[in-house]
């Protein structure tokens, strides 16, 4: 876990909404979300597939594929700059230098064709204006930096010979090369084993301790999130349905959808360990067919009759702690549950 939070504001997310074309308009995809990354902070995005995360990291480098579109009336500011207000060679300047992504999959985000070393070097001499022998020199430290043996001779290789571990390094090479102040790594060790993914997760918690850098880690993980996050910000169906700091959101909870995920999270000790595994009945709404009210209300075991009929607000727990769910007013209405999950 990371040092407690700083307090610069490093990007600044408010009420950022995507859409894209749907049978009866244009669909809200991303909806009105809104959050903050401090400076050297990490902070994890979490929810299930098709909740929005990686639609709403793309936004932040306005990567948003057409039709898709980011509406007008929110903003996204880094270092206190709009970067939906900037011109394309103004955000080419930022993106990549300043801000910085490391996609999902490194076998479709590489190059096949060019050696790792003529991609890393590439982003170098974009964004700097350094001979070919500095770009060079400067692509064998980025890779020796992420823990790649023999750098020189890896340079030159094609993502073809390297092992999935080993790509995904470089795609953390490639991100970090000019030293951003903000990472973006949506679902960083997905496609990699156990073993391999422990690897990953440690090197960009170093990473970010000697560079002082912000992380914003995209995820459906929850044991990552305990492993690496000061703060979690949980989405639902394109929306925002809780934020706390991490030691905060595994004690205490209160949107049913967060309950969900952590209960389906498996245990090692055994006086936590369930006989099965709990999951959440149902699947994530189309962002074409949403139910009315709350979204989560067709899955949610405490839902009643204003739970279909009001749209609940994203209230305040505490200071660092909000929650879009009827229950944080009505507490009462909770369904108790049994030692093993399952609803009386």
């Amino acid at each position: 876990m990371t040092s407690p939070l700083p307090q610069q504001t490093l990007l600044d997310v408010h009420a950022l909404q995507v859409t894209f074309p749907g049978r009866a308009g244009m669909v809200r995809a991303v909806d009105g979300v809104s959050f903050t990354v401090a400076a050297g902070e990490t902070v994890c995005l979490v929810g299930e597939s098709g909740c929005g995360k990686s639609l709403t990291a793309m936004s932040l480098l306005r990567l948003v594929p057409a039709p898709g579109r980011i509406e007008r009336g929110g903003h996204i500011r880094f270092d206190g700059q709009d970067l939906l207000s900037l011109d394309e060679p103004s955000l080419r300047s930022i993106r990549g230098r300043e801000m910085a992504m490391i996609f999902q999959e490194p076998s479709t985000a590489l190059n096949p064709v060019l050696t790792i070393g003529d991609q890393i070097a590439e982003v170098v001499r974009v964004h700097t204006r350094c001979s070919r022998a500095e770009a060079w020199q400067r692509t064998e430290a980025a890779l020796a930096q992420v823990g790649i043996a023999d750098a020189p001779r890896r340079a030159r290789q094609y993502p073809h010979e390297l092992s999935g571990g080993m790509r995904q390094r470089v795609m953390i090479a490639m991100a970090l090369v000019l030293s951003p102040r903000l990472v973006i790594a949506d679902e960083p060790t997905t496609a990699l084993d156990v073993t391999i993914q422990a690897q990953i997760l440690e090197l960009l918690r170093d990473l970010r301790e000697r560079t002082g850098m912000a992380l914003l880690l995209i995820t459906h993980d929850l044991g990552v999130v305990a492993e690496m996050a000061a703060r979690v910000i949980v989405m639902y169906a394109g929306r925002v349905v809780e934020e706390a700091p991490v030691e905060a959101l595994f004690a205490s909870p209160r949107m049913p959808y967060t309950e969900g995920l952590l209960k389906a999270m498996p245990r090692l000790d055994p006086a936590e360990r369930l006989e099965r595994l709990s999951t959440i009945a149902g699947t994530v709404p189309s962002p074409d067919a949403l139910p009315s009210g709350c979204t989560f209300r067709d899955r949610c075991p405490h839902a009643w009759e204003r739970c279909a009929q009001e749209e609940p607000a994203l209230h305040q727990v505490s200071a660092a702690h909000r929650a879009r769910c009827h229950l944080v007013q009505e507490p009462e209405r909770r369904v108790p549950t049994t030692a093993t999950g399952a609803h009386a």
